[in-house]
Parts: structure tokens; C-alpha cells; sequence
């Protein structure tokens, strides 16, 4: 039996796809659009998301997965008026993939830890006909973040490091490899090289529980907050400043967002 709160979330449900299917109605532009149309607008509601996640603004957080919500039941409306399929067909899928891949719920199957869910679900995903474990990997993932998930998706098949050493090992061979094609090699081979260093300290970052797209975002954050002092305060054009005067004023910015 459905409680209170349970009959409320699934009214405000009903009403989002009320509204869409007026909006599909009425709304020139809303007719117009196109899952073509739309993929740049979610690909940016998603950074949005992303940012208010950053900030810990639960409040932005809650606007932004309505926004979301929105996208989602658009591409559904779409497809139902292609008559292909629609919000319902997309939720049932889903519900039955969760079911079938985590048996340690809905079957008999004991696992010990996170690790051991994740490892079976790559399992799983091979047994249901993927080619790869990599195979779900978006391409268009930014660069770092698909690196990531990569290295964690070969993971869960016994494609890993031992220990923490090995793996800065590898960092400090990747370093040293950039040195030497620094000299001796083309712009290309460089460039291959310094994306062998990236490669490896993601790599590093993630054997050690670090986020490396979480800890860039957060250091790009803190360098725009103490450039931007600089401009404030600075007395006069940053270009007719020296670099010594910028780096005081960076200091200070240092001590007093601390």
C-alpha cells in the first residue's frame, strides 16, 4: 500500500508529463524540438548539475535534477509520438536491469563488499552479449573522466595494480619518458607522452581514492577566486605590472581565502 509521501512523488510525477504533453501541444518551440535538438541543452543541464553538486547548494541541486527530469521525460514524449516507446517502456527497462544485476538483492547470490557488486555487475553486463567492459564508455566523455572510468571498469576484471608503490612507479617512468621525448622527439610523440603522464596520474589518483576531475575542478575554482582578487585590487593594468607585484597580491588572496 502506497503511503502519503509515496502518493505525492508519483502526483508531482503525473503532473511533469501532463505538463509535457501540453507543452508538445501548444508550445511552438516545444513542438520543434528533436532528440537532435536537445542533446547540446542536456549535455548543459548536466554541467549545471554538476556545478551545484560542487557547491553543496542543495537547493540548486534539487533545480537542476527537475531540470533534468524534464530532459529525460522530453526524449520520452518524442520517442512515444514515434511510437517506438515511452516514459513507461524506459522505466520498466530500467527496473528490470537494476533487478537482473544486482542478485545479492533480488537473489541469492552473497557479496562482501562494494568491490564485490561492482566486479559482478561488469560480470553481468559481458553475459548479457557486451563485447568489452569497456564498451559502455561513452565516447564523448571528457577526456579525464572517460581515463577514469576506464581504469575502474578494467579493474573489476583483475586489470590492476597490487599496491600504491607500483602505480607511482609508473608515474615516475611516464615522467621521465616526457623528459627524454622533450629532446629527442617530434610535437606528436611529445604530445603522446605527456598524455602517457596524465594517463598515469589518474591512474595514481583513483588507485588512491581521489577524484582527479573533483580535485581539478576544485583547484581550477580556487585559481579564478585569487586571479580575480588579483584584478580587483590590483592599482593599476595587470599588463604594466610585474609579475613580483601580481604575486604579492596572489599571496594575499591566499591568506585571506584560507
Amino acid at each position: 500500500m502506497s503511503t502519503s509521501n509515496e502518493k505525492k512523488k508519483l502526483e508531482a510525477f503525473s503532473r511533469l508529463l501532463q505538463i509535457m504533453d501540453e507543452l508538445r501541444a501548444g508550445c511552438p518551440w516545444d513542438r520543434k524540438q528533436t532528440f537532435e535538438s536537445l542533446r547540446n541543452l542536456t549535455i548543459e543541464e548536466t554541467y549545471e548539475l554538476a556545478d551545484a553538486i560542487l557547491e553543496e547548494d542543495l537547493e540548486d541541486i534539487k533545480e537542476e535534477v527537475g531540470d533534468l527530469l524534464l530532459h529525460m521525460i522530453f526524449y520520452s514524449k518524442i520517442a512515444e509520438e514515434k511510437k517506438s516507446w515511452d516514459i513507461g517502456d524506459a522505466l520498466n527497462a530500467v527496473s528490470d536491469k537494476l533487478i537482473k544485476r544486482h542478485p545479492h538483492i533480488y537473489g541469492d547470490l552473497k557479496v562482501a563488499d562494494e568491490e564485490e557488486v561492482k566486479k559482478n555487475w561488469e560480470q553481468l553486463k559481458l553475459q548479457e552479449g557486451k563485447k568489452s567492459v569497456l564498451g559502455g564508455v561513452p565516447k564523448s566523455l571528457p577526456a579525464m573522466v572517460k581515463a577514469y572510468r576506464m581504469q575502474d571498469k578494467t579493474k573489476q576484471v583483475g586489470f590492476e595494480w597490487e599496491n600504491e608503490h607500483q602505480v607511482w612507479e609508473k608515474v615516475e617512468e611516464e615522467i621521465q619518458e616526457f623528459k627524454e621525448a622533450e629532446a629527442n622527439l617530434t610535437k606528436a610523440e611529445r604530445e603522446e607522452e605527456f598524455g602517457d603522464v596524465l594517463f598515469s596520474m589518474i591512474n595514481y589518483a583513483r588507485f588512491t581514492g581521489i577524484d582527479p576531475e573533483t580535485a581539478l575542478e576544485k583547484v581550477n575554482r580556487k585559481f579564478k577566486a585569487r586571479f580575480e582578487y588579483i584584478e580587483a585590487n590590483a592599482t593599476r593594468p595587470l599588463e604594466k605590472m610585474s609579475l613580483p607585484e601580481m604575486d604579492e597580491l596572489w599571496n594575499e588572496a591566499k591568506e585571506k581565502m584560507k
